[in-house]
């Protein structure tokens, strides 16, 4: 799949372009309904699958107060819509100048710009564009007009209830990783960088790397048994969410700490991805690091049990 940034990136002369329109994040069931809508719709005219989305949640730009912590880091997202099949992936920096375009002005802008959008696929209640002026009736309304196809996609269903990236958030802070994998259609996981620590980890004889999830939607705060993918293969691991009680530090933090089985090697750098597989209990605070240690070593035991 190419991502680009700009349609003349995509090169020369208009296409036949059929397009999936969202944020997407998660990826979750409804979002790849209607991205492999768009890819059937694409390989039926010979036309290219194009999924446009947005470097950033739209919040971030219109209502900063009410930015979600989001299911999916920007990579993790990308590589899913990749796995789905697309031709492309029109990654568009959402700003303030574009957040002042209307509906209708960005689909004529499209359409112009790419030759002849065969279909458009959305989700229901999609809307999109300054104050919320797209929407399925506006695209109805301009594929009439401009001659294209529009599918607007009920949400699909899980437990009677709506698929939705606000639901799986909601999930995941709550522990219900079942839940949110269920509705993802793939195990949960989190993806991040790993960033230098302070060393405490190896200090204990467990080394940890640090995993930077700024600005992600995070379990309760305890020790899992998880599964640590890098590019090199999948790895047994543990993998600890807290503020690390016991050293009662003056300034605590929120820490994504994993404890990689049986590995040596240096992670600096590298981006991680780590699946959940199980809990294996809360966050407690231990009498001394003594202590600590040595229920890192259970851990250890029974997450290995857990594999």
């Amino acid at each position: 799949m190419r991502i680009v940034h700009t349609i003349a990136a995509l090169g020369a002369g208009p296409r036949k372009a059929c397009l999936s329109l969202g944020f997407f994040d998660g990826v979750h069931l409804g979002h790849q309904q209607i991205i492999r809508q768009t890819i059937a719709d694409a390989r039926q005219h010979d036309a290219l699958a194009l999924v446009i989305s947005f470097d950033r949640h739209p919040n971030t730009v219109v209502a900063p107060e009410r930015v979600p912590p989001l299911i999916y880091s920007l990579p993790q997202k990308l590589m899913q819509i990749e796995l789905l099949g697309a031709d492309a992936l029109l990654l568009l920096h959402f700003d303030q100048a574009f957040s002042l375009q209307s509906g209708e002005e960005f689909i004529r802008t499209l359409a112009r710009d790419l030759g002849q959008i065969q279909s458009i696929c959305v989700g229901v209640n999609f809307s999109f564009g300054h104050k919320r002026s797209g929407n399925v009736e506006l695209l109805r309304k301009l594929g009439a007009e401009l001659n294209f196809t529009v599918h607007g996609m009920a949400a699909v269903s899980l437990d009677g209830k709506a698929v939705s990236s606000t639901r799986i958030r909601e999930a995941i802070a709550a522990g219900r990783l079942d839940d949110a994998s269920q509705m993802l259609g793939r195990a949960y996981s989190l993806s991040g960088e790993v960033v230098r620590g302070d060393g405490l980890g190896r200090q204990l004889g467990f080394p940890t790397a640090n995993i930077d999830t700024s600005g992600l939607v995070l379990p309760p705060k305890g020790v899992y048994a998880v599964r640590a993918e890098l590019p090199n293969g999948s790895h047994r691991a543990l993998l600890n969410i807290g503020i690390r009680p016991t050293l009662e530090s003056p300034k605590p933090r929120l820490q994504v700490e994993a404890h990689l089985l049986d590995y040596s090697g240096e992670l600096y750098g590298k981006t991680v991805e780590v699946v959940f597989v199980d809990k294996l209990r809360s966050e407690c605070k231990f009498n001394s690091i003594e202590e600590l240690r040595e229920q890192i070593a259970k851990d250890i035991v029974q997450a290995r049990q857990r594999f």
